[in-house]
């Protein structure tokens, strides 16, 4: 395993080195939340993006940010600094504490902040070429998906299923709508637009939904989040992951079955194409 540099309450060590209570709240309950942001050539890509994501998820979880955007920078291009690759993904996490074993949220007690950083493992030059496969199931995580919380047993369920069959995620419906993969967001594209679902308590808000959005008006793709039902995606031109390693990735089979119509079926599709290119450039320009 790759010992990372890491940070934990203030101190930088390696990931071997790092030690945290068994009475944290993390630990216990999952009680925290987390972020993770992509590194390019030593630049972090969409910072602020993440690191307001981070702050809306610990104030539904009611944990006050323990760090301004500005020491936040600082922690994380301390931390890329410690790793030889250039290309690299930063982990974020902020739990309740340490405090005695009680479901009840504790006060006066100080948050643990944790971070480490590892090289980044992008997807395949084959799997940009043939797109990868996908299975679906039903979205039997709990209601809060909004909040990117440490709790993650629901999704490590749901990615074991993919993993189990040789797929690389699972697509997930909620009373037959789509809400998102295990952890990926999902996106279809009908017509030549780039649909997803609308934002809910179902589905975490992934940094690539805005991005997405801002790169589609710049090479004229039509965008719009509303509901999509499994026969929407079953029947879409193309189906599309996204996350801060896969990027944007095109899915070419579903549940076996190839994705798409006509001479495209089963191949990656002109709207992956143009996004991906897009993708490209926006990592040149909105890293810092």
């Amino acid at each position: 395993m790759h010992d990372a540099p890491c940070y934990l309450n203030g101190e930088y060590s390696r990931v071997s080195e790092a030690k945290v209570s068994v009475l944290d709240r993390g630990f216990i309950f999952g009680d925290g939340v987390y972020d993770v942001a992509p590194v390019y050539g030593r630049r972090i890509f969409r910072f602020d993006e993440h690191i307001a994501r981070l702050t809306r998820s610990l104030a539904k979880i009611r944990i006050a940010n323990p760090h301004t955007r500005d020491e936040w920078l600082a922690l994380v291009r301390a931390l890329v600094e410690r790793e030889p690759a250039e290309d690299q993904v930063v982990y974020l996490q902020v739990t309740r504490g340490v405090a005695p074993r009680d479901h009840v949220m504790p006060t006066g007690i100080a948050p643990t902040v944790f971070a480490m950083t590892n090289p980044m493992k992008p997807p395949t030059a084959e799997q940009r070429h043939h797109g990868v496969a996908c299975i679906t199931a039903r979205d039997f995580r709990w209601e809060r998906g909004d909040i990117k919380s440490t709790s993650l047993l629901g999704n490590v369920l749901s990615r074991q299923m993919s993993a189990d069959h040789g797929a690389a995620e699972t697509i997930m419906f909620r009373d037959g709508m789509l809400t998102e993969a295990a952890a990926c967001n999902v996106w279809i594209a009908h017509e030549g637009a780039l649909l997803g679902p609308p934002r809910s308590e179902h589905v975490l808000e992934g940094i690539r939904v805005e991005l997405l959005h801002e790169l589609c008006q710049e090479v004229g793709i039509a965008y719009n989040l509303r509901p999509i039902s499994e026969a929407d995606v079953r029947a879409a031109d193309e189906v599309m992951l996204s996350s801060a390693t896969k990027e944007i990735l095109p899915v070419t089979r579903l549940d076996g079955e190839a994705v798409g119509h006509g001479a495209l079926r089963g191949r990656p599709g002109p709207v992956y194409a143009r996004l991906y290119e897009a993708y490209q450039q926006a990592k040149r320009t909105m890293s810092i």
